[in-house]
């Protein structure tokens, strides 16, 4: 479909346009919670929104994904209908704790449907920092 050149190059135009187009500063890594942060991520077939709970202390990793989960209700009535997995494996192979919500049938590659991403992404993410910032005391406190 795109060379290795081309497909990089879509992509990296893609995250510009996201920017220039939502200039506006999210918590992202900076949850000051050691390896707890929120990601945007697109591929060919899809976008998602996670939180990803990477702590290697596994005891400390279950805790804060306990404290989450604890939270679903209020995360579904933010964002809707959310995945979850305690020991979710990157392609990397390493597990970490995960919460997401994912959009079907855009692509990082088509940019018919970037506006589409971008929407996802700010109605997303938003609702993701509404919840943690509601509830930040709570959560850090583990």
């Amino acid at each position: 479909m795109f060379s290795k050149e081309e497909a990089q190059k879509l992509r990296k135009e893609f995250w510009i346009a996201f920017g220039k187009s939502f200039p506006r500063k999210w918590i992202l890594y900076n949850t000051k919670i050691k390896d707890f942060s929120f990601k945007f991520n697109a591929d060919a077939k899809k976008a998602e929104v996670s939180l990803d709970i990477e702590i290697n202390d596994e005891i400390f990793r279950n805790a804060y994904f306990e404290k989450m989960w604890s939270l679903e209700s209020i995360l579904e009535e933010e964002l809707g209908e959310i995945n979850k997995d305690e020991f979710y494996t990157l392609e990397n192979g390493k597990v970490i704790s995960r919460f997401w919500i994912t959009k079907e049938n855009v692509s990082i590659y088509n940019k018919n449907t970037w506006q589409e991403i971008f929407e996802f992404f700010i109605e997303k993410m938003e609702g993701f920092e509404r919840v943690f910032y509601e509830y930040e005391d709570f959560i850090k406190d583990v």
